[in-house]
């Protein structure tokens, strides 16, 4: 008895262990821009919960990365700040490029655009290196810069565009209007 619960609790670590192996490469290949990675998560209904933790990890990078400059305080504001402006964005692209901006062949769920821009946001883990003193604005700006490259592609796939520059347009677009609103929101 003892050896097939071992053999069954084994088993569940190794799945768990497998599980968070697909879920890190699927991180490092939506930080490199693989297109086939944002079409495969697109296609995987069971990628939202990843992608969500993506977003939420993204943004409690940011939150962490901002202690050298805000203060311990820095990693609640700093994360709320991140996953709200998340929020909005991820909202603002689905209606513009769903609906004000879309191409005939485009038809996405809400579902499959979160799943997308979710693991677009990867490469905003880079933002917990702004813990080092004098990188906060080097990490928080490349990162930025990185994960809008990221949702563009994101965007690209999702919408079934045929070109690269209406996903430009819509990210571009929500993304001026979601630093809006959360200048409003944050009296930033």
């Amino acid at each position: 008895m003892v050896i097939i619960g071992g053999d069954i609790l084994n088993n569940c670590f190794q799945m768990r262990r497998k599980g968070m192996g697909i879920f890190w490469n699927r991180v490092m290949r939506a930080a490199k821009l693989e297109v086939n990675l944002y079409e495969e998560v697109e296609a995987d209904q069971r990628a939202l919960t990843q992608a969500i933790a993506v977003v939420v990890l993204s943004s409690v990078a940011a939150g962490v990365g901002t202690i050298g400059v805000v203060g311990i305080s820095g990693i609640i504001m700093g994360t709320v700040m991140s996953l709200i402006g998340w929020c909005i964005w991820a909202f603002l692209i689905y209606l513009i490029g769903t609906k004000l901006l879309p191409e005939p062949q485009t038809k996405a769920d809400y579902g499959e655009l979160l799943r997308t821009i979710g693991f677009a946001s990867s490469p905003g883990l880079l933002r917990i290196l702004g813990i080092i003193p004098g990188l906060m604005l080097i990490t928080q700006s490349v990162a930025s810069i990185w994960m809008l490259v990221a949702t563009v592609i994101a965007v690209r796939q999702a919408l079934d565009y045929s070109g690269t520059l209406r996903a430009v347009g819509v990210c571009a677009i929500g993304w001026i209007i979601q630093i809006a609103i959360s200048m409003v929101l944050f009296r930033v």
